[in-house]
């Protein structure tokens, strides 16, 4: 089988992240030992009781070691995806695009790997590779975390498979998220006087917010590697007020942004925190809860790994604007790059899709790395 028609099984078994993903952990693990392929499932529940398990598979009959020079990672959850998208599992090719949920981010990532298994005799692939499945990337890698607790892996090359276009993503930006839950006192609207509305504190509060990030926005480190090239801020999510006719009691907004490597994620979170203390008013409290704050991730210097996907594959090396698990991997590993087919900026939605020549290319590329 090919890039293409493995990735048409592999769309097929939904994995968003809240169903298991023991049955493609199982359809890949099946698929490997036809060639020769061991494999270690780390089963977990999450937090909803659902099974859930990561995944370690490698060429031969030996046991698991402890340290690979290269190893392949990708997760296999995608994002839940809408209800209109009646053709979601079920791959379709448009061009020369191949559509589906999960086609780029990344099970075309794992396509290609399986796709470059089969082209290899069993005995020419090198015996110090790895292939990585975790559980859970989409709501906060959690199953890179479990995997890291869980084990004792070192890794000298690690390929964290993300769509980038087949560029190699050398660095990648950190990752932080902040809930501001701010109250009020609730009262009828006829009386507006005997309420402190939370809902206008908290526009008050993000305009403040974004006037103070736009104000310093020149004063963050910058780095050309990254599209756009600094750290970024955005305010997705806000809720509040119980009816029409009812002074807002409360009222919560979801505040993230994402650092350029070198800037600290906890930095944003103080500087919340000033602003929150300054809203003053009688009846009024606000509260900043620190939910994530992560570093990003750069290269210390030009490792094997990068020089022979530049060899491969071409083209000027990126940083990344999303998250990944390659911040986390990057405590376990010599090198780190994140790299593979499609765009991201097709997933997370109906468009998705990969190109079949990227997932051709991409696989003979793997087939390269592996062989002996």
């Amino acid at each position: 089988m090919n890039a293409a028609e493995i990735l048409q099984e592999l769309v097929a078994i939904p994995t968003p992240s809240t169903v298991s993903n023991i049955p493609l952990l199982h359809w890949v693990a099946e698929s490997l030992s036809r060639h020769g392929w061991s494999a270690e499932f780390l089963p977990y529940e999450d937090e909803a009781g659902v099974a859930k398990a990561n995944l370690i598979a490698w060429p031969g009959t030996a046991k698991l070691a402890e340290f690979f020079d290269l190893a392949f990672l990708c997760h296999t959850d995608t994002v839940p995806y809408a209800a209109n998208w009646t053709g979601a599992l079920t791959l379709q090719q448009l061009g020369d695009a191949l559509h589906g949920c999960g086609s780029c981010d990344v099970k075309g990532a794992l396509a290609c790997f399986l796709a470059a298994v089969a082209t290899l005799d069993s005995g020419t692939i090198r015996r110090d590779v790895a292939l990585i499945l975790t559980a859970d990337e989409e709501i906060g890698c959690k199953g890179m975390e479990r995997l890291l607790n869980s084990t004792k892996l070192r890794i000298g090359s690690a390929i964290v498979s993300e769509p980038t276009s087949l560029r190699a993503g050398i660095a990648g930006k950190g990752y932080g998220l902040a809930r501001i839950n701010v109250e009020g006192r609730e009262a009828h609207s006829a009386f507006p006087q005997q309420g402190v509305s939370a809902i206008s504190a908290a526009v008050r509060l993000i305009s403040r917010i974004e006037a103070k990030f736009s104000a310093q926005v020149n004063d963050f480190k910058s780095d050309v590697l990254f599209d756009p090239p600094r750290t970024t801020l955005n305010i997705g999510i806000i809720d509040g007020g119980t009816a029409k006719n009812i002074v807002p009691g409360r009222c919560s907004f979801l505040v993230e942004w994402r650092a350029i490597p070198g800037e600290p994620p906890s930095a944003v979170v103080e500087s919340l925190r000033e602003l929150a203390a300054a809203e003053t008013h009688v009846g009024l409290s606000i509260q900043v809860d620190a939910l994530r704050a992560e570093p990003g991730f750069s290269p210390a210097e030009q490792g094997p790994l990068q020089l022979r996907l530049a060899e491969a594959l071409g083209g000027d090396p990126i940083g990344i604007s999303f998250g990944s698990e390659a911040s986390r991997l990057a405590r376990i590993a010599d090198e780190v790059i994140v790299i593979g087919p499609g765009d991201m900026r097709t997933a997370h939605s109906d468009r998705e899709c990969v190109p079949v020549p990227e997932l051709e290319r991409w696989t003979a590329v793997l087939a390269s790395l592996m062989r002996a």
